[in-house]
């Protein structure tokens, strides 16, 4: 599908909030107020959002179904989705990079509180919605997909080896807590 969506200039948050809509859905942008997206049913929601926003900012929008006119045509589209996927994908291993980076962490430091494992554990949860929506989005399967599998699997386990250790730590500080009063 091709969007088009005219939005006025001014207040500028409309246009914003419109751009956020397709960035989340993970539309190309092609130009200025023109997107596009694979006509499958997963973009199916967040188009309609992105329009509805541009209608209740009394702009214009056209919607097309759109198929190349060569192969090549569409062989170009599917590569710059892809490429676009590419580097949705690049962002979230870097950020699984940093969550097990702050595990690490929270290791040397023998930071093991309940506290820093529900933060850890919502971070965790955070990175999945984002895979989830990422893999949904990756209609035509990016190179970088399999690769963020395996960091999410091993973020995954990570954390299971840190909340291990905050349970044998505050285990260990009960038992020990429990001796020195009696």
């Amino acid at each position: 599908m091709v969007l088009i969506v005219r939005l006025p200039a001014q207040p500028s948050r409309h246009r914003v909030a419109v751009w956020r809509e397709l960035r989340k859905v993970g539309a190309l942008s092609l130009g200025q107020g023109v997107w596009a997206v694979p006509d499958v049913p997963v973009f199916a929601d967040g188009v309609r959002r992105a329009l509805e926003l541009a209608e209740r900012a009394q702009g214009e929008t056209v919607v097309l179904r759109a198929a190349g006119r060569e192969p090549r045509d569409a062989a170009r589209f599917e590569a710059m989705f892809t490429a676009a996927r590419e580097e949705d994908w690049a962002e979230f291993t870097a950020d699984c990079g940093k969550y097990t980076a702050e595990l690490d962490k929270e290791i040397a430091q023998r930071k093991f509180t309940l506290a820093e494992l529900e933060e850890e554990e919502q971070s965790l949860e955070r990175l999945r919605r984002w895979h989830r929506d990422l893999k949904a989005r990756d209609v035509f399967g990016a190179p970088g997909g399999a690769a963020a599998d395996r960091r999410l699997a091993e973020c995954a386990r990570r954390f299971e080896g840190y909340s291990e250790r905050v349970f044998a730590h505050l285990h260990a500080f009960s038992d020990g807590s429990e001796g020195e009063a009696s």
